[in-house]
């Protein structure tokens, strides 16, 4: 397994890491025997990156992941977690963070995380259940700051959802030190300029910020929810399709423009959407790690197999920006 420094941290972390999801589902609904199985094959792969949330599935995912590396007891894996503050408490930033926490540690097990990260989107002014950046920078980072001189979490992350200026201003700031960006062939903004009236939220080159900023990237929603796969259809633990997720508004349409993507298999850049997809992702050298959704053991196989070939090759992607442009115009 390929590992690659995460930003200004200093840890190594592995290319492929584990996602405990709800999309996907295994980690949440899943059978605890396949949820052991396939995390022992990630480990003995190389995998040590494992990521998981409150939210998925009301903490059983937290509690299932707790539950596997206490049984397995690896050694130097590294785990994050989130918090997503409901807007109801946005009055007492502080003491919703701290709680949160400390329930995640509980059900995870350990007495402190790797990587602690932000879920709430985040724009210029706040407003619903998004926080401003006023708030972000003024009130959240000095409560994780806080659990890391307790020795909580070693560092501090955040989802980059919400507003692009919102989310170029928290990164300059350097307060955070890991990201979690959407980044996949529906969507690759992140990296470069898109095309006129392209159907997805533009990024604005995020990773150029990153990069600046010193900031490790976790890959995500690498296969846009399960869009591409190119098909509608989903396993029977995995959560309804999620929209929007920063491509299109709907998930019918990220399918839709998925399938013709189709032109990269069917021209033997790769052995399936999927995997054009998986390769993708890696193909960027400010990736430090990518989340792939699984429902079942065979998935996580797939996503290793994808990984272990490699990026996908010059040739493909120029393939694949001609097909982009193809997009331009539509509505999203």
């Amino acid at each position: 397994m390929e590992m690659r420094v995460f930003g200004r941290t200093g840890m190594r972390i592995s290319l492929l890491g584990f996602g405990c999801g709800a999309v996907g589902g295994l980690m949440v609904r899943g059978d605890p025997r396949d949820q052991e199985r396939t995390i022992a094959r990630a480990i003995a792969v190389g995998v040590n990156y494992f990521d998981t949330a409150v939210q998925y599935g009301n903490g059983e995912s937290e509690k299932n992941l707790g539950r596997v590396l206490q049984n397995l007891k690896p050694a130097n894996v590294v785990v994050g977690t989130k918090v997503r503050l409901p807007s109801a408490k946005f009055g007492a930033i502080t003491d919703a963070v701290t709680t949160s926490l400390e329930g995640s540690l509980a059900r995870l097990r350990r007495d402190r995380i790797d990587i602690f990260h932000l879920h709430n989107a985040i724009t210029v002014g706040g407003g619903g259940e998004a926080l401003s950046v006023q708030q972000v920078l003024g009130e959240v980072v000095p409560a994780f700051e806080r659990l890391r001189q307790q020795g909580k979490t070693r560092f501090l992350g955040l989802t980059a959802i919400g507003d692009t200026t919102a989310l170029h201003q928290v990164i300059d700031a350097r307060s955070f030190d890991s990201a979690q960006v959407v980044y996949n062939l529906l969507n690759p903004s992140a990296a470069v300029a898109l095309p006129t009236d392209y159907p997805a939220q533009d990024y604005g080159r995020l990773f150029d910020h990153t990069a600046a900023a010193g900031v490790g990237v976790i890959g995500i929603r690498v296969l846009a929810g399960g869009a591409l796969s190119g098909s509608t259809e989903r396993h029977p633990i995995a959560s309804p399709p999620p929209e929007p997720i920063g491509s299109a508004m709907s998930y019918d349409a990220d399918v839709s423009r998925a399938r013709r993507l189709l032109p990269l298999v069917k021209e033997g850049f790769a052995a399936s959407l999927t995997e054009a997809a998986t390769r993708f992702a890696i193909s960027h050298p400010a990736i430090g790690t990518i989340l792939v959704g699984m429902a079942t053991p065979q998935q996580f196989e797939d996503a290793l197999a994808a990984v272990e070939k490699g990026p996908l090759q010059p040739t493909a992607l120029e393939r694949l920006t001609r097909l982009q442009q193809a997009l331009a115009g539509e509505p999203r």
